[in-house]
């Protein structure tokens, strides 16, 4: 890694942790676009490389949640044993059965158009209140499993997907949202490590880039920090708009890229 990929990965860190913090969406599902299309990340190394952003990234806000007492709550528990053995399942998916990078854009397409359009669609029609039962706890370590599955394949841990399913499903964001950040840097430690065992049996482009994704996590970690102090001064409609049309627009560009 040269020096100036080096700088470019800690401003991009940074820029996306700062945008992405106060709406307690990953900084990873943003920056992945940008290791493979700005930074050259071969695949599929560029999925570990994300995992590692996450695992540098994440101490901040876990920090802030455990000084307030946050992080000891059942739900965390659930989601950590559903995504734990499921981002060590997607790893080895990643690596075996969709390395190619076209079949990896696709993947790509399908969760960020929809994870857009449904910021989109939540903040200018908010839902209802309702009185739904939550889910049982079968039920949250399953579906945490299924997203681990995910989060391993697509480099993000899972957290920035079961946190807006559990709060569609009546969970207050102020429990979902510690939870799932801490499931989601349980696995990214996880499967980072999972792919870097792959990358001693296997070949080609398996293990982290060591040396960018510590530059990016850096950069996430410093954003971070910065996007949780500002965001009681941030209009979070416009935040939550502005994330919903880029991963829009990201999901629609990767799957014009892979139907080429």
């Amino acid at each position: 890694m040269t020096w100036s990929t080096g700088l470019v990965g800690l401003a991009a860190g940074l820029l996306i942790a700062v945008a992405t913090a106060p709406v307690g969406v990953s900084g990873a599902v943003f920056l992945l676009p940008v290791q493979l299309s700005v930074l050259g990340v071969p695949s599929p190394a560029v999925t570990p490389t994300n995992l590692l952003y996450n695992v540098v990234a994440g101490p901040g806000a876990l920090l802030r949640y455990h000084r307030a007492g946050l992080l000891h709550g059942p739900l965390t528990r659930r989601l950590v044993t559903g995504t734990l053995p499921g981002v060590v399942i997607g790893a080895v998916v990643r690596v075996f059965a969709v390395p190619g990078a076209t079949a990896f854009r696709l993947l790509v397409a399908a969760l960020l158009m929809p994870l857009g359009l449904w910021l989109i669609g939540r903040t200018l029609r908010p839902a209802r209140p309702t009185s739904a039962a939550e889910p049982s706890p079968r039920a949250v370590t399953g579906l945490a499993l299924v997203v681990g599955v995910i989060g391993g394949i697509y480099g993000i841990g899972g957290g920035s997907i079961i946190g807006p399913i559990l709060v569609g499903q009546g969970m207050p964001v102020a429990r979902v949202a510690p939870a799932a950040l801490a499931s989601t840097f349980a696995t990214s430690v996880a499967g980072a490590a999972t792919f870097a065992l792959l990358a001693l049996t296997g070949s080609g482009d398996i293990a982290p880039d060591w040396h960018l994704g510590l530059a990016c996590g850096l950069g996430g970690l410093i954003g971070g920090y910065l996007g949780a102090h500002l965001q009681p001064h941030l209009p979070e409609t416009a935040l939550r708009l502005l994330l919903g049309a880029l991963a829009t627009l990201l999901g629609a560009l990767y799957a014009a890229q892979s139907l080429r």
